[in-house]
């Protein structure tokens, strides 16, 4: 029986390689609120969408600190007085944190349609990309004067 590991930490970004090793092992299934997506774009790019209908820009706040990406719904009490016969459309307080790999940074975040993207990308510094080192010419040894 093959069990999906990603259930077992939905909030973590670039930790595939991690997850990829420990499935198997585990079975739980984690169930949040808002809903989202973490989809893996190409090479080192993720994004992160979030469903949250019913709010506005200024209602949703998101931060990085520490390596921890916080996204935050708060929702503005409404001045009408409102009586639903049903009520599927969550309105509440909300806050997700999903813990990012070393060197991912979000790069941009956009509203359209109810659907909060965060992108994502893995950017490593120079001195950790791989280099391609020359060989040289050998060179004579330059030997002190007088032997």
């Amino acid at each position: 029986m093959r069990i999906d590991f990603s259930s077992l930490y939905p909030n973590v970004v670039g930790f595939e390689r991690m997850a990829r090793e420990l499935e198997g092992l585990f079975e739980q299934k984690s169930v949040g609120w808002p809903p989202y997506n973490i989809e893996k774009l190409e090479q080192e790019r993720y994004l992160i969408t979030v469903a949250v209908a019913g709010f506005e820009r200024d209602e949703l706040h998101i931060e990085t600190e520490q390596g921890t990406l916080s996204i935050k719904g708060l929702k503005r009490p409404s001045e009408e007085e409102r009586r639903f016969l049903h009520q599927g459309i969550a309105e509440r307080d909300f806050t997700l944190s999903f813990k990012l790999s070393q060197h991912v940074e979000v790069q941009g975040a956009r509203l359209e349609h109810g659907l909060l993207q965060i992108e994502l990308a893995r950017e490593l510094p120079e001195h950790l990309k791989p280099r391609q080192i020359a060989i040289g010419k050998p060179e004579p040894l330059a030997l002190p004067a007088g032997e």
